[in-house]
């Protein structure tokens, strides 16, 4: 189905890992510590972003003086500690196993790099992709279209021949960014 593209580029979390309720959970724990809750949909409409990025919508909403660094390390800290034993591969797996050695293959995420290595190395998947790109990786981070420019140069591909999928709509703006189809896992 995928054949006509040269490349092929995935978002992690929500896309081929199931890793958004341990996200959640994680910032209701972190914040809880604080008297903070989060309005969840508001939180979904940055997925794709960096943790800092949504520590800062958050600590607006709450008109909290917190340094959004140091809460998203605390909840990067908190998801590390319940990710490994909570994360399951999503059904956009077998894409993945499918063109494993008959296409490049990058991951493009808003997680940290370290944590997408992780990750992938604990469910067997990281031999599949060429490159991972993570958002230490990049200074412009989604909507723009930065990290999936850099997949398409790590994996050799023109960015106007790869395919990205995509389970949020930052994500999927990226990707038109960079002139890349893009395939919107929601509507899978």
């Amino acid at each position: 189905m995928y054949d006509r593209y040269q490349g092929l580029i995935f978002d992690m979390d929500g896309t081929i890992l199931d890793t958004e309720p341990t996200h959640r959970q994680a910032w209701r724990d972190v914040l809880g510590r604080y008297g903070m809750a989060f309005d969840e949909s508001a939180v979904v409409a940055l997925n794709g972003s960096p943790s800092w990025r949504i520590a800062e919508a958050i600590l607006a909403a709450q008109q909290a003086d917190l340094d959004p660094y140091q809460l998203a390390a605390e909840k990067t800290r908190a998801v590390e500690a319940m990710l490994l034993d909570s994360v399951r591969p999503l059904p956009l797996v077998e894409v993945v196993k499918s063109y494993h050695g008959r296409r490049p293959m990058a991951v493009g995420t808003g997680s940290e790099h370290r944590m997408a290595e992780r990750l992938l190395r604990h469910l067997g998947l990281y031999q599949c992709f060429d490159a991972i790109v993570g958002a230490d990786d990049v200074q412009r981070h989604k909507p723009e279209p930065d990290t999936f420019l850099r997949c398409a140069e790590l994996i050799g591909v023109a960015p106007e021949q790869c395919v990205v999928f995509e389970d949020a709509d930052f994500g999927i703006q990226a990707a038109r960014s960079a002139n890349m189809a893009v395939v919107d896992v929601r509507t899978l």
